[in-house]
């Protein structure tokens, strides 16, 4: 199959990270190449992409779409690595970086890959194709475990006794495809809450965020993207998950923080500035267009950052 993933918000992104011609930008999930193509078709001769990707196939799906440029470079790896991709560069500052969240359609679509509980697969949903799968997880996880992932990550109330049953099943036998999981999910939880909507999609996510670690490399990935950026750099993330979104609102509202002094002091001792300034206060989403061209954009936030000042000290 191949590898395919629409661009979200792409006007929006491109608009958003304000790319000068001769400038270092870096896009932190090339997946099938789409930002980085209209990135890099921003750039003049003397401008430079840096592609990453932790996919293996999503590294040669990009190479191949912009092997046509000469100033871009694609290369294996987790954004959560950025400093160590830009030291090896000998680059000290980008003019900006692009991070959308999103899991691409081949990802979802390609069964072998264990992302999607609507065709039988082996339980593996690896994004690097490396480390720790699915199946490690709902085998060896303690209920315990695997409630908090699914209720924290997944914000399933039935958590507990889709857990459970995990654990009663396992102890018959392996639980190793897709369908074995989503046939025990839809088990574990009442009638009329399957009626509403597919009951798998939470657990799914859930143990999907698990075996990738995302919001761990989420939170490293903002901050060596945003202390890579020289003042006026951008930083733009896409989101697809209020648990997501509400770090990255955080973390960039952290960095447009001033004076944290206590509100009881008379005046400011501890210096502290802004570090940066919010392009949009809001999240921009999907219009009514994009919406009926690609329905996985329905749950895409773009938040935008610039870099304003050093950090303190």
């Amino acid at each position: 199959m191949e590898f395919s993933h629409i661009p979200v918000l792409l006007e929006q992104c491109i608009d958003g990270l304000g790319i000068r011609p001769d400038g270092i930008y870096v896009d932190g999930t090339a997946g099938g190449g789409g930002h980085s193509f209209h990135i890099a078709s921003a750039l003049g001769n003397n401008g430079r992409l840096i592609s990453l990707d932790r996919d293996p196939d999503a590294v040669a799906a990009a190479s191949d779409r912009l092997s046509g440029f000469g100033n871009v470079q694609v290369i294996h790896s987790n954004y959560s690595q950025l400093r160590e991709v830009l030291d090896s560069l000998g680059i000290s500052r980008v003019d900006g970086v692009l991070m959308d969240l999103g899991v691409s359609s081949f990802q979802l679509d390609e069964e072998s890959r264990g992302f999607s509980y609507h065709s039988d697969a082996p339980l593996d949903m690896r994004m690097s194709k490396e480390g720790m799968s699915a199946a490690d997880v709902v085998n060896t996880f303690s209920a315990e475990q695997l409630s908090k992932i699914i209720f924290e990550y997944g914000e399933e109330k039935f958590a507990r006794s889709i857990a459970s049953n995990i654990v009663s099943e396992r102890g018959k036998s392996p639980i190793e495809t897709t369908l074995q999981l989503a046939d025990i999910i839809r088990k574990s939880i009442p009638q009329k809450a399957r009626r509403d909507k597919n009951p798998c999609k939470k657990t799914f996510q859930a143990i999907r965020m698990a075996v990738n670690g995302e919001l761990d490399h989420l939170s490293k990935g903002l901050d060596e993207a945003f202390y890579s950026l020289n003042i006026g750099g951008r930083l733009a993330v896409i989101t697809f998950h209020s648990l997501e979104d509400r770090l990255v609102k955080q973390r960039f509202a952290g960095w447009c923080r001033g004076c944290i002094c206590p509100p009881d002091f008379p005046q400011c001792v501890c210096g502290r500035k802004p570090q940066g300034t919010l392009i949009n206060r809001k999240p921009i989403v999907a219009d009514k267009k994009e919406l009926e061209r690609n329905n996985r954009s329905r749950s895409a936030k773009l938040r935008i950052i610039e870099r304003s000042a050093e950090a303190d000290g």
